[in-house]
């Protein structure tokens, strides 16, 4: 367990206007530090005000990206508990990719009390109002001031707290995304499966072409065979072909494993739903769409929980989904799955972990 020491802010931040968030534009009053070497491990856990961090130019997280950051919320209940969603499925996932970039592991217990005691101390953040959360940023930089390829021996633990609103402006209604052919975001043996800023850094690209024509997010493809669809840019994505619900397969490691993503699957199979998860190709959606049976489709994530697809475009062809309105299955999930988090509903899966 951390013994984590605590700093009040003697100059506290003006609240914004909580009816007027946005996404990830205001933060908190403080923050949650812990540091790292080879010799201590992880020490001195804190809780400060939220300043600027310092660090030398030769820092190598500036040189070599060795870095890594998580997302989840907080939640204000009609009850008033505060309460996060799933936390032990960020710990894990913390966890797969600091072993993947050679960062130091933290348990999964301390990394849920760094982020409970944080958000406790800043609780007063917490918005209230409908369709508001605190978003939770955990990250990790590695800070040695040296260059040269390799891991470094130093790093430092940073969480940072944010209240905010829609993740998109369109809110719950239907989004318009671009397929991507010529860029790739991914490949089987890389770090998509990991949540890396790499993985965001190299999708910039097609993000910057998909908005100039005027479309929301990306559709990635494959880095192989550049025909099998692998996740728009900030989220998974599902697919109802029929009476089956598809998702692309995780097996390639070229797929971040979403929270909201493995939610939505346990969701729809407790209640009957057919649910695959598979390669499935853009080809094999148009010819479904041709035939009258893609019936709807939705991205996960936890910024924006559900965000149905009204089209999906290439530079070739468009598919107009569900006559571009949010469909009953991806509205089933939306308000279930909000529902939980803000404790208006049961929960009957145990998902949510009340912290005060």
């Amino acid at each position: 367990m951390l013994n984590i020491r605590k700093e009040r802010t003697k100059e506290p931040k003006m609240k914004p206007d909580y009816s007027n968030l946005g996404f990830g534009r205001y933060f908190t009053d403080h923050m949650f530090l812990m540091n790292y070497n080879k010799d201590l491990g992880w020490y001195d856990p804190r809780i400060v005000p939220y300043a600027p961090l310092s660090l030398d130019p030769s820092c190598m997280v500036f040189h070599y990206a060795q870095e890594m950051f998580e997302g989840l919320k907080a939640y204000y209940t009609p009850d008033g508990k505060i309460q996060l969603f799933r936390p032990d499925k960020n710990a894990e996932r913390m966890q797969n990719t600091n072993e993947r970039l050679c960062i130091p592991q933290i348990s999964k217990e301390d990394f849920i009390q760094a982020i409970s005691e944080t958000v406790m101390f800043d609780k007063d953040w917490i918005p209230k109002e409908i369709g508001t959360s605190l978003y939770i940023r955990p990250f990790i930089i590695a800070t040695d001031p040296q260059l040269g390829v390799h891991p470094s021996k130093t790093y430092i633990f940073c969480i940072i707290l944010s209240p905010v609103a829609a993740y998109y402006a369109e809110g719950i209604n239907p989004v318009k995304i671009f397929i991507e052919r010529d860029y790739v975001r991914a490949v089987k043996g890389g770090t998509g499966f990991a949540k890396v800023g790499g993985n965001y850094a190299s999708s910039l690209k097609g993000q910057e072409k998909a908005e100039k024509y005027g479309y929301s997010q990306v559709l990635w493809l494959d880095g192989i065979e550049r025909k099998y669809i692998d996740e728009v840019g900030a989220m998974n994505v599902f697919f109802v072909i029929g009476d089956e619900v598809v998702t692309p397969s995780l097996a390639d490691g070229s797929i971040l494993p979403g929270v909201t993503r493995a939610s939505c699957i346990e969701l729809l199979r407790s209640k009957g739903y057919k649910v695959t998860e598979r390669k499935l190709s853009v080809e094999e959606l148009y010819a479904a769409y041709d035939r009258g049976e893609l019936k709807e489709a939705f991205g996960t994530g936890t910024a924006a929980v559900i965000s149905p697809i009204g089209s999906l475009d290439d530079e070739n062809k468009k598919a107009v989904i569900n006559d571009g309105k949010i469909g009953p299955i991806s509205q089933m999930l939306y308000d279930t799955l909000t529902g939980i988090q803000w404790g208006v509903i049961p929960d009957p899966f145990g998902w949510t972990r009340v912290i005060g």
